[in-house]
């Protein structure tokens, strides 16, 4: 039986806001956004062209979930988001508004930038060296 990760789920403080936020801001494609029940919505949303792992925009439902936006890993990268271009994704992302933490930097593993999405949630930016 072959395995991956379909979907993480990230929760968010608003459906359409966050739509609007990694649709247009950080480019990806809104794979699916359906009704499931009362106030509750399936949201998956993945890099253009990627939709092998998705993000599920949960919308917080209590006080508890409310709590963890834009901090479910206690101030650590949560994400990777890997590129084959890192200076054109670098500069796309720059002008729509992408709040990075920090200039690129180069690693022995590649060159990569912290950013932080609407919630404060830390990412990578990263292109990895040819192996």
């Amino acid at each position: 039986m072959k395995q991956r990760i379909g979907s993480i789920a990230l929760v968010v403080r608003d459906y359409d806001e966050a739509i609007a936020w990694y649709r247009d801001v950080l480019g990806f494609d809104l794979i699916e956004d359906s009704a499931r029940g009362p106030g509750k919505r399936w949201v998956l949303v993945a890099p253009k062209g990627a939709p092998e792992t998705s993000l599920l925009l949960a919308r917080a439902a209590t006080p508890e979930q409310t709590a963890r936006i834009g901090d479910q890993t206690g101030g650590r990268v949560m994400l990777f988001l890997q590129t084959d271009d890192f200076q054109r994704d670098y500069a796309a992302m720059h002008a729509r508004g992408v709040a990075f933490r920090e200039t690129p930097r180069e690693e022995s593993y590649g060159t990569v930038a912290v950013f932080s999405d609407l919630y404060g949630n830390l990412w990578d930016l990263l292109q990895l060296k040819p192996s």
